[in-house]
């Protein structure tokens, strides 16, 4: 049980503290949302989403969805499109210093939805370490393995939230939220580069 534990801890951590468009949108509407409730919305669509992605991973589902060879090529071409979809809406997007300049909370669920479920590494990252990883691990221990990986990645997104408001406090200006929504722009379209590279090497 405690080995199970500490490597669904350590492997959810490995896998979730790299920079994505999942932690770069969750960050960037902690610091753009005025109370640290009003971000709520899109932390717990986030990490609702890596649970369900965890329990089909360990409980086999995506390994077989994943099996069949036109899917995975499927996904990246669906994700490149969206995350350059995503990086001119950010890189367009003005600073927002009131309540009234921020994502509703339909908008924060929508757009969380999409960066986490359209999201090609999330996915295959899931399936492909953490569902793998699961099998070595048997009954109730595999679930402990799972369980421990879900708690990770609902602190992660609480623990990113918080970080973002508590910048967001900091930037009376809004130059910070400007800086931040370019260069979140940028890195997501390095990452549509990087996954468009690899789309092709599929080939």
């Amino acid at each position: 049980m405690v080995q199970a534990t500490l490597h669904g801890i350590i492997l959810a951590f490995g896998l979730i503290l790299p920079l994505g468009v999942q932690n770069i949108f969750v960050f960037n509407q902690g610091v753009q949302h005025v109370r640290f409730r009003r971000v709520l919305p899109v932390v717990l669509t986030a990490a609702v989403c890596d649970t369900l992605l965890i329990a089909a991973a360990v409980g086999g589902v995506s390994l077989v969805i994943l099996s069949l060879h036109w899917v995975t090529p499927l996904i990246y071409g669906a994700g490149i499109l969206f995350l350059v979809f995503m990086g001119w809406r950010i890189w367009r997007a003005a600073p927002a210093k009131e309540e009234s300049g921020s994502l509703s909370p339909k908008g924060q669920i929508l757009y969380a939805l999409s960066v986490s479920l359209l999201n090609p590494h999330a996915l295959l990252d899931t399936v492909g370490v953490i569902g793998t990883s699961s099998l070595q691990y048997d009954g109730a221990v595999r679930w402990v393995f799972a369980v421990a990986a879900v708690c990770v990645s609902w602190l992660w997104f609480l623990g990113l939230a918080a970080a973002g408001r508590l910048l967001g406090r900091m930037d009376a200006s809004g130059k910070f939220i400007k800086g931040l929504n370019t260069v979140s722009a940028l890195l997501i379209w390095g990452i549509a580069v990087y996954m468009g590279v690899q789309l092709w090497s599929l080939f």
